[in-house]
């Protein structure tokens, strides 16, 4: 017959496990265990121990055990982003793994490569797959997505779904972490204007919700401090001239931007560290220099930002990082905890890529 311990720590696993996925489940005190199953103190004491190392329960002090959502199968976390390999993307997926990990979860990367068709195999296989939770990157979240129903019969199965980065508006009920895209647009601007800055260019990702607040910000800063907003001083670029980007270094999209340099524009928005680092390439190409005649600012503060000669000025994080904070609030949606959706606030690092006009 097993120690009184070990029969205690397999009575309250059981019990642990029935109530995984129901909610916030909080153990009964060490004293009403000891009353409960007529054990000592010392025996519940080496029982909570016992499941405190295989991960089922944390101790919170001045409130006693709780389940941590562990379960004894299927602890995995499935991970969907547009594309594993994008420059901001391992960092996002090692913040998520390290967080995860230390709670006893495993995790299982996908990619859609930006299109609706690789989403939804994707959703699908999930759906028959046994998971605890999705981190999801959303696709093309500007448009109508088709995928939505899939997104639902997951949560319908009891998975935590939270969307990290890219959300869909139309999926009101979802849970989400992202940047605060329309303040980011807006303190770019705002800090050039106060540069001296009156004609101002944008680049922006067209097909991506993210893209189009980080232009709302933007704009809404012109017109609150008077200044023009210029059509034809706005580029927009998609998934698929991303792709031409990164894979083939065609920049055709700038083209428009640099043949109206002269005298039209001193600064411009960039909808992140990428595609200011391939802006700054192209106009010292045709012999333009950065911050002397063009301030370039963005997104993002990664390692793209302090690869050209010029350092970008950019907005990086105020505190936590966007895969740090999808994980901890993912584990809270696990364990039933109530959760909200949250912005994530940015704080300006100028470099010397921006220069007053």
């Amino acid at each position: 017959m097993p120690a009184k311990y070990i029969h205690l720590a397999n009575l309250l696993r059981n019990l642990i496990l029935q109530n995984t996925g129901s909610g916030v489940y909080k153990l009964p005190s060490e004293h009403a265990l000891c009353q409960q199953y007529h054990v000592s103190r010392q025996t519940v004491r080496a029982a909570l121990s016992m499941l405190t190392e295989e991960g089922l329960i944390e101790k919170r002090h001045g409130s006693g055990s709780f389940s941590t959502g562990l379960g004894t199968m299927a602890n995995t976390i499935a991970l969907i982003v547009n594309n594993a390999e994008e420059y901001t993307t391992p960092a996002f997926l090692s913040n998520i793994k390290s967080v995860l990990g230390e709670k006893g979860y495993s995790t299982k990367t996908f990619a859609t490569h930006s299109k609706i068709s690789a989403e939804r195999e994707i959703l699908e296989e999930l759906r028959n797959t046994p998971i605890r939770g999705l981190i999801a990157e959303g696709t093309k979240t500007a448009l109508p997505n088709p995928n939505l129903d899939l997104y639902e019969a997951l949560m319908e199965k009891g998975i935590a779904v939270l969307f990290a980065g890219g959300r869909y508006p139309a999926f009101t009920s979802s849970i989400y972490i992202q940047d605060d895209n329309y303040y980011g647009g807006y303190l770019l601007s705002q800090h050039l204007i106060q540069e001296g800055h009156v004609q101002i260019a944008g680049i922006f990702k067209m097909d991506d919700l993210q893209g189009l607040e980080r232009y709302s910000g933007f704009a809404t800063a012109l017109r609150d401090y008077d200044i023009p907003l210029t059509d034809e001083l706005l580029i927009w670029y998609t998934a698929e001239l991303l792709e031409a980007l990164q894979t083939k270094s065609d920049t055709g999209f700038f083209s428009p931007l640099l043949r109206r340099n002269k005298g039209m524009y001193s600064a411009v928005v960039c909808q992140n560290d990428e595609i200011a680092y391939w802006l700054i390439r192209e106009l010292s190409y045709a012999g333009i220099r950065v911050p002397e005649d063009v301030s370039v600012v963005s997104f993002d503060n990664s390692y793209m930002s302090d690869l050209c000669s010029v350092h970008i000025t950019t907005l990086a994080h105020d505190s936590q990082t966007l895969g740090t904070a999808s994980a901890s609030v993912l584990l809270k949606m696990i364990q039933g905890e109530s959760v909200h959706s949250e912005n994530l606030t940015w704080k300006l690092l100028k470099k010397g890529s921006d220069a007053p006009h």
